[in-house]
């Protein structure tokens, strides 16, 4: 048995988790860019936390995701 054939994820699988991350990133970043006060804003109430649910959403597929090969 190579180690290829060991290792829990395939590559489909590290792209997307490197995905949600990214989203993930972008997301926190989009609420730090609130000018309201203490974040209550549209991006720091409403945008920012869609996208970075989006983002963990995208995390637990990339988890569970299974190839056809």
């Amino acid at each position: 048995m190579s180690n290829k054939e060991k290792l829990a994820f395939k590559k489909a699988n590290y792209v997307l988790m490197l995905i949600g991350i990214g989203v993930l990133i972008v997301g926190f970043f989009i609420m730090t860019l609130d000018k309201e006060d203490y974040g209550f804003g549209f991006l720091g109430i409403t945008l920012g936390p869609i996208v970075v649910m989006t983002g963990f959403i995208i995390e637990f597929f990339a988890i569970f995701y299974k190839s056809k090969k």
